[in-house]
């Protein structure tokens, strides 16, 4: 890997006529970060090893971010809301004149493919740090990037790519092409915008939600059409061009994992693919970007059948990708190192055949995310964080720490665990292996269902696809039981952890203390039985514990059959605590959190969270769910969109109630019987919780 020290000499982009850029000398010692999150960390420590200068940006809701405390300066650009904060290309610009940056790294998402932003940096004198406006704009518009691929020889999937936009004229596309059809915004990715009709009835809404969250996320609300491929791999291919016409290929990455259209877990090389297979596709890659004068970092998609291996050209992300990492780990190269290098006119480091593929690599993004409740995003803090431990075949890319909140107003990814190995197997033993040691408390996450899909003999053995999550739903959604060895830890976790707050108590009051008796009178080696009384999900448990001499005990979880149990806890210097526990003769160690409302364990098969109360809000007449019989309620928090009913309307099962926003998302929550309209008891606007009823209906007696 090349890596050259600052300050150096940089060269400046400038657009011509056949969109290959001239160069100039130009030298750079500062950058703005017009992002956030775990992308903005991660420039940063690439910026800082070369010796360039940060600038971050934040959002009043970001006040107290990880990348705000990693640059050497911050500007808080507005309010929470991305609209008024990180989409305001104007703020952010003015910040980067006030602060002498000479240029601006995008990062992902927001403005990273904003042809508009793009060319107001050229205008203002600052180097934008990715391709020119003019390949943003031409791979940007889906539509037009399709008839550039085509006439570059790249193969495309059938589809409706006009300008016609009528509504009739659509339907009448889709009917001639054929259902199922997928209606895909022209702009951005991400998985915004994107909708399945699978039957002409489905088609109108199917278009109207997706041109809605289209134009919220990229200010446009145009569509195109596809004959949607049931069982697709998703294969992208990492190319990077330079402004002296060179482009290479750095190899393929398999996205094929999704749910909700955005990837779950991303895999380098693509398993199962020929060397000549990778070499078509990497060169096919090549012609997309040397077609449209593409300069910088890029990633060409597209749809491989799972059988045959035909591809065809999906989309092009004019950017740094999310899964850039597991490309970095399998070619060592650092590519904001190149995204920097190439921004300022110098030539790609490496030549087509200097960068060699080695071993193999997975990446699994951490959501806080509800997987068992249809993978709906969440929000709230991270009571408690502990990840693996950093490593040259570990990377641990985040952009918070413990105590930080996730937001409702920004992706609910928390982190992106990327593992290397010497082949597949290796890196996906070791994928699951640290896995295991990314223990979260406070919200709900995505780590135990990665888990169980890292271990899946189906995703083992690389028969990965776009439906993968939905065809093996049963045998990645086994029903949950708690083992009587978990239960035990529980009631051992308990008893420790209180002991251990009366002795810091003690400890507290008095210089001079017995660590055997506190205050209370309470001894930790009297011998009685304590009844433990704990919640996990919607079944409440009773465990019974007998305390013996020192450390031991005796434990029942059927209230009949004792079983001997020892153990003690161990805090390590940032307050973490681990259970040794010895049960019934097996020895094992376990990570715990507890505050006083929730316990968690962190076991061999991941995270059991108890509750030691009542939840402090349930639905009315005690149900546990949303979308019962007698209500429609947010099934996450967000902002109310639309309110589609009104007091006194009469709904049909499946009819829409309501929208709601949420992470940049958009959901329609819809009736669940025949009803009519009692009440609607919110209004657009409203910022709800989860399971805020926001639309009553009348009892089926009353109708």
């Amino acid at each position: 890997m090349v890596v050259w020290s600052a300050p150096v000499l940089w060269k400046c982009a400038t657009s011509i006529a056949n969109k290959r850029w001239m160069s100039q000398i130009r030298r750079i010692d500062k950058i703005l970060i017009a992002n956030r999150g775990e992308i903005a960390c991660r420039v940063i420590r690439t910026a800082r090893r070369l010796g360039v200068k940060t600038v971050a940006v934040y959002s009043d809701a970001d006040e107290n971010a990880l990348h705000v405390a990693l640059a050497d300066e911050a500007y808080n650009i507005g309010p929470a809301s991305a609209s008024k904060s990180y989409l305001r290309g104007d703020t952010l610009l003015e910040v980067a004149r006030r602060t002498n940056c000479q240029a601006v790294h995008p990062g992902y998402g927001f403005l990273s493919e904003n042809v508009e932003f793009a060319e107001d940096c050229e205008k203002n004198g600052v180097i934008f740090i990715g391709p020119p406006a003019s390949a943003i704009r031409d791979m940007g518009i889906k539509s037009t990037s399709k008839a550039i691929m085509s006439d570059a020889g790249v193969p495309i999937i059938e589809g409706y790519h006009g300008e016609d936009q009528n509504d009739a004229k659509l339907k009448e596309e889709a009917r001639k092409i054929g259902y199922p059809i997928m209606i895909k915004a022209v702009r951005g990715g991400g998985g915004k915008g994107m909708r399945i009709a699978r039957t002409e009835a489905d088609f109108d809404e199917a278009l109207q939600s997706a041109r809605s969250e289209s134009q919220k996320a990229f200010a446009d609300s145009v569509v195109l059409l596809e004959k949607f491929v049931d069982e697709p791999r998703h294969v992208e291919v990492q190319v990077f061009g330079d402004t002296h016409g060179n482009a290479v290929y750095l190899f393929e990455r398999d996205c094929s994992v999704q749910r909700r259209h955005q990837k779950i877990i991303e895999e380098a090389p693509a398993p199962g693919l020929s060397s000549d297979l990778r070499s078509e596709l990497g060169l096919a890659a090549v012609r997309a970007a040397k077609a449209v004068g593409y300069v910088g970092a890029g990633t060409v998609e597209f749809i491989l059948d799972r059988r045959t291996h035909s591809f065809h050209f999906m989309e092009m992300n004019t950017r740094l990708q999310v899964e850039h990492p597991i490309t970095e780990m399998i070619t060592g190269v650092d590519l904001v190192e190149w995204q920097l290098k190439v921004a300022s006119g110098e030539v790609i480091p490496l030549k087509q055949e200097d960068i060699k593929l080695s071993g193999h690599s997975f990446e699994a993004r951490i959501y806080a995310e509800d997987p068992r409740g249809g993978f709906l995003p969440g929000a709230g803090p991270l009571l408690y964080l502990r990840t693996p431990n950093a490593a040259e075949d570990v990377r641990i890319e985040t952009g918070v720490r413990q105590g930080d909140e996730v937001s409702v107003h920004y992706d609910p990814m928390i982190a992106k665990l990327v593992v290397w190995g010497k082949d597949r197997g290796e890196a996906l033993t070791k994928l699951h292996s640290k896995l295991l040691e990314y223990n979260i408390a406070g919200l709900e996450t995505n780590v135990n269902f990665l888990l169980d899909l890292s271990k899946h003999p189906e995703f083992v053995a690389g028969n990965v696809h776009t439906n993968f999550i939905r065809d093996h739903n049963d045998s990645l959604f086994r029903e949950e039981t708690l083992e009587d060895s978990q239960l035990a830890n529980a009631a051992l976790a308990v008893v420790l952890t209180d002991e251990m707050d009366l002795l810091k108590e003690a400890i507290d009051k008095s210089d001079h203390y017995n660590p055997f008796v506190v205050e209370s009178g309470f001894r930790v080696n009297h011998k009685f039985i304590r009844d433990i009384k704990l919640k996990h999900k919607d079944q409440e448990v009773m465990v019974k514990i007998k305390y013996g001499e020192s450390n031991e005990y005796s434990v029942s979880t059927d209230g009949k059959v004792w079983n001997p149990i020892k153990g003690d806890l161990t805090e390590n210097e940032n307050g973490n605590l681990t259970l040794n526990v010895n049960y019934n003769g097996a020895v094992t160690k376990v990570n715990i959190f507890r505050n006083d409302d929730i316990l968690a364990i962190f076991d061999q098969n991941g995270k059991y969270q108890f509750s030691f109360e009542q939840p402090s809000f349930l639905l009315e007449e005690g149900e546990q769910q949303y979308g019962t019989s007698n209500k429609a309620v947010a099934p996450m928090p967000g902002v109310i969109e639309k309110i589609l009913v009104k007091t006194g309307d009469l709904v049909k099962k499946g009819d829409s109630i309501f929208v709601l926003i949420a992470m940049k998302m958009e959901y329609i929550v819809k009736a669940s019987r025949d009803a009519q309209i009692e009440s609607v008891l919110h209004q657009v606007g409203d910022n709800v919780p989860k399971d805020t009823v926001v639309v009553k209906f009348l009892e089926e007696e009353s109708k």
